[in-house]
């Protein structure tokens, strides 16, 4: 081994343990910002809230469909409070589906789910959304 090599190995070790130290630094400083800007909210019954949507690849759902289809869907009524965190809305739409436009199987890993495409009432051909077949029935 040469002579050197020992302290060689200690600088770098200082080095590197030295930048990681400031990496943790700096994020703690930044969680403490935001923690400071971060606050509950409290809803109360008949607030209206927006619900987060899940996006699925190559699905049509409400109206729009890739980088356009919308995030969140609502306004929804608060009707009942059940938990500090828990509450009950009113998911009710007065849609209702008139004819299945196209069939279509959707192929997860080992898992394939039947779609199919639906016409809403009172929405043209380019409104129509794709659904599970065990919702439509």
């Amino acid at each position: 081994m040469h002579p050197g090599g020992n302290k060689m190995h200690r600088d770098l070790c200082e080095l590197y343990w030295l930048s990681s130290l400031k990496c943790e630094v700096t994020s703690d400083r930044q969680k403490c910002y935001t923690d400071l800007k971060r606050r509950d909210i409290e809803y109360t019954i008949g607030n209206f809230v927006f619900l987060k949507v899940s996006l699925w690849n190559k699905v049509l759902r409400f109206d729009c469909k890739g980088k356009l289809s919308p995030r969140f869907i609502g306004p929804y009524q608060i009707l009942k409070r059940l938990e500090p965190i828990e509450v009950r809305l009113d998911l009710t739409f007065d849609e209702e589906s008139v004819q299945v436009l196209d069939r279509d199987i959707k192929v997860q890993w080992r898992k394939s789910i039947p779609l199919v495409k639906v016409l809403w009432q009172n929405h043209g051909t380019k409104e129509a959304t794709w659904e599970s077949e065990d919702l439509v029935r």
